[in-house]
C-alpha cells in the first residue's frame, strides 16, 4: 500500500509541477482575442491596453507597444523591487543625496528615519520621487544600479519594450515602456499581497522622520474613490509623457488591468474601458469530464486508480466559452 501511494502521489506532483512551469511561460505574454481591437471603444489616450489579470486576456488594445515615456508608473516597477527586496520594517537614515530630486513627494529631509515599507506607502500614495530615489540607494547603493536591477526584473516578467533609467520615472534618455509591458507588471505586482494592500488606499497614515511622527500620506489615484471595485495602482505625469494611468478594479471575481499613456482625459479612459471589461467578462464554472483518466499504481492489486477532477472558476468572455 506505501508504494501504492508513493507511486499516485509521484504522478501528481510530476503533474503539478508540468502545470506550473506551463503556467510561468503563459504569464510572460499575453493572449489576444481575434476582435480586440474591434471593440469600438474611444479613448483619448495614444497608447492604451485592457486586460482579464488572471488569464492574460487582452481585452482592448491601442498601439499597445509603441515606445513612450511612462513618467511615474515606473514606482510600480520600484515599489516591487522594494518590497522584494526584504526587511520591509528595518529603519534606516535616508541618502541625504538622493532625496534632492524635483517633482512630487512625500516630504523626506536630510537625517529622517524610514523603513522600505514606509517609503513605498511614499510612493505608491502621493507619488513621491524622494521615495524611489531613497529606496534604490538603500537597496543598490546607487540609481544606476538599480537601474539595472529593475531590467534584470523586467526581463524575468517578459517586458520586452522596456528599459529603465531612473526608479522614479522622471523624463530620461533612453528609458521607455508600453501599455502591453505595463499591464504584464501590473500584473505580476498586484500578485504581491504587499503592493496590493497599499496602492489601494486612499490614504494612510506612515510613521517617518528624525524624530519619526506620524503623517497622513493621500492617494493620487482618485479612481479608488470614483470607481466601484478599483483597487490600484498608479498615477504619472511629466512634460514628455504627459498623463499617464494603470488602473485594476474587481467585481464578482472578475480582475481587470487597464493602462493609458498620454491620455489628456485618462479618469474617464479607466471607467469607460473597465465598464467594458465588465461587461464582456464573467466568471464561468468550467467542468472536466474525468471519468476516462486513470494513474498507474505499483504495489497494488489493481494496476490503476481513477481520477475524478473538481469544477474550477475561470474568467471568460463569450469567444473563450464557445471554444
Amino acid at each position: 500500500m506505501q508504494r501504492k501511494i508513493l507511486s499516485v502521489a509521484a504522478a501528481v506532483i510530476f503533474a503539478v509541477t508540468a502545470t506550473v512551469t506551463v503556467y510561468a511561460e503563459s504569464a510572460k505574454k499575453l493572449c489576444y482575442l481575434e476582435n480586440t481591437d474591434k471593440s469600438g471603444i474611444g479613448v483619448s489616450a495614444v497608447s492604451a491596453i485592457l486586460i482579464e489579470a488572471d488569464t492574460g486576456t487582452v481585452l482592448f488594445s491601442k498601439n499597445e507597444k509603441e515606445h513612450r515615456q511612462i513618467a511615474s508608473t515606473t514606482k510600480i516597477m520600484t515599489a516591487l523591487l522594494t518590497l522584494e527586496a526584504g526587511e520591509p520594517d528595518k529603519e534606516f537614515e535616508v541618502d541625504p543625496t538622493a532625496i534632492k530630486v524635483e517633482g512630487t513627494s512625500m516630504g523626506l529631509r536630510e537625517g529622517d528615519i524610514v523603513t522600505r515599507r514606509a517609503l513605498c506607502y511614499g510612493m505608491l500614495l502621493p507619488s513621491g520621487n524622494d521615495a524611489a530615489n531613497a529606496a534604490a540607494v538603500n537597496i543598490s547603493g546607487s540609481k544606476s544600479a538599480f537601474a539595472v536591477l529593475m531590467n534584470k526584473r523586467a526581463e524575468e516578467i517578459g517586458m520586452t519594450d522596456t528599459n529603465f533609467v531612473t526608479p522614479s520615472g522622471l523624463d530620461a534618455d533612453g528609458q521607455y515602456s508600453c501599455a502591453y509591458d505595463l499591464a504584464l507588471l501590473t500584473r505580476e505586482a498586484m500578485n504581491n499581497k504587499d503592493f496590493a494592500k497599499i496602492c489601494g488606499l486612499p490614504k494612510a497614515k506612515v510613521s517617518f522622520g528624525n524624530p519619526k511622527s506620524d503623517r497622513i500620506l493621500v492617494n493620487s489615484n482618485k479612481l479608488l474613490t470614483s470607481y466601484d471595485g478599483c483597487i490600484g495602482v498608479k498615477t504619472g505625469f511629466t512634460d514628455s509623457a504627459r498623463r499617464t494611468l494603470v488602473s485594476c478594479a474587481e467585481r464578482d471575481g472578475v480582475r481587470l488591468i487597464a493602462v493609458t499613456l498620454n491620455a489628456p482625459n485618462d479618469w474617464s479612459d479607466h471607467a469607460k474601458m473597465l465598464d467594458y471589461g465588465f461587461k464582456k467578462v464573467t466568471l464561468c464554472e468550467m467542468k472536466y469530464d474525468s471519468s476516462a483518466l486513470s494513474l498507474s499504481v505499483v504495489g497494488s492489486e489493481k494496476e490503476t486508480v481513477g481520477v475524478e477532477c473538481g469544477a474550477v472558476k475561470l474568467p471568460l468572455c463569450n469567444e473563450q466559452k464557445a471554444k
